[in-house]
């Protein structure tokens, strides 16, 4: 879970210093989740012998692809429709956790979602294929709570 969270950034961080690639706020949101899933993930792997905190760990990043999933689907179907999605949610959470700030070349908010929407992965939209990487990644997080 961890390996899959970070390589979804480094590809983002590929496809936006190599291909040119623009994120919006949104796009800026999901791969904070995807680092915050990542670091949960290592936590839990590393606290295995400890059945409560591994699970503690592995429910936080259950919750955490809720968000994922919510702000992909949120990205897809509301804020690409719209010309600007200048502070609007995730603009005031990437603002106020001063994300751009602390690491601009990973939090830098540099397109609308408009923009970002224009976007194509092998034919989908970005943030199509980072829901159905939350989706797989929480998942993944169900049958690791399951075990015991």
């Amino acid at each position: 879970m961890a390996a899959a969270s970070f390589a979804a950034v480094g590809i983002a961080l590929i496809a936006q210093h190599q291909f040119g690639v623009k994120p919006c706020p949104w796009c800026v949101l999901q791969r904070g989740i995807f680092l915050l899933i990542g670091a949960f993930s290592l936590l839990g792997w590393l606290v295995q012998a400890t059945r409560a905190l591994r699970q503690s760990a592995v429910v936080a990043v259950l919750l955490l692809c809720v968000a994922g999933v919510a702000a992909a689907v949120f990205q897809h179907e509301v804020a690409s429709q719209t010309a600007t999605c200048a502070m609007g949610l995730a603009d005031q959470i990437v603002t106020a956790l001063n994300l751009e700030e602390l690491w601009p070349s990973v939090f830098m908010i540099t397109a609308n979602c408009a923009e970002a929407a224009a976007y194509r992965l092998i034919g989908l939209p970005y943030e199509v294929w980072s829901g159905l990487l939350f989706v797989a990644i929480g998942a993944a997080g169900l049958v690791v709570l399951g075990k015991r």
